[in-house]
């Protein structure tokens, strides 16, 4: 069942979302040459507590057998890394790497949830950048529809296209979601499919758009930790994310 704020929740969620905004702006001050990405997840949980919000991924558990609960505050993938990176202490962070970081912060019951990929030292190759580039316009292709009467689809079918149009291919065994008291909500929002099918879309829906694109073909592999998640062909991939609010008119992004 689809969740819809009111007034009191939409509030909250802003709340939330703002502090997410606040953390992405201060984290790629983090990003640099030589850190570990385990060094710099536990930078990223400091910030977010600084904050006053609670990183809603550590302890969570993916209810899959020989996968334990995840013990850190971010995902943290590199270069060839899809989503789902496991930060840890012998991964560097080096000049030009492509450093996608997700995570979801909670304060006062509610959840907010956005994804950034940043180029460590500001330069990459320009196959890369315009990866980085194509990838967060995709979400913005995609929440031109997220409008009440249209459907979940008609985001999802703007995204796939975008990304095609542009040479790349989509992640499709992972996809966006509402989000509010719960980390994952309904809907499911995948980044392809059809136009037209799907829930309608409502005002007071908080949904979280993800477009997770390839470099190369859409295949992926998941590694022996159980989580990260990679391109089959070593491609580059790239992720952006960010939680809107379904209003009456255009969609507010909130963790911007």
């Amino acid at each position: 069942m689809i969740s819809i704020k009111n007034e009191k929740e939409i509030k909250l969620m802003e709340d939330v979302c703002k502090i997410v905004a606040k953390f992405y702006e201060l984290l790629e001050k983090e990003i640099k040459p030589g850190i570990s990405t385990f060094e710099l997840d536990r930078r990223a949980e400091k910030i977010m507590r600084d904050l006053g919000g609670i990183p809603a991924q550590i302890g969570y558990d993916p209810g899959i057998k020989g996968v334990p609960p995840y013990k850190h505050a971010t995902c943290i993938s590199v270069n060839d890394e899809v989503i789902h990176g496991v930060p840890i202490k012998n991964k560097i962070i080096k000049e030009g790497d492509l450093v996608s970081v997700d995570t979801v912060i909670l304060k006062n019951g509610f959840n907010g949830d956005a994804a950034r990929t940043f180029i460590c030292g500001g330069k990459t190759s320009k196959d890369a950048q315009r990866l980085v580039d194509v990838t967060k316009a995709a979400f913005y292709e995609g929440i031109k529809y997220a409008k009440p009467g249209n459907r979940i689809g008609d985001i999802s079918h703007a995204i796939g296209e975008f990304v095609r149009a542009n040479g790349y291919s989509v992640v499709q065994e992972f996809e966006g979601h509402g989000i509010g008291r719960e980390m994952h909500e309904a809907p499911e929002i995948p980044n392809y499919g059809k136009a037209g099918k799907g829930p309608r879309i409502e005002p007071g829906m908080t949904l979280a758009i993800e477009p997770m694109v390839i470099q190369g073909k859409h295949n992926i592999l998941e590694l022996d930790d159980g989580w990260t998640i990679v391109t089959e062909d070593g491609s580059l991939a790239a992720h952006y994310e960010n939680t809107i609010l379904i209003t009456e008119n255009e969609p507010k992004i909130l963790t911007i």
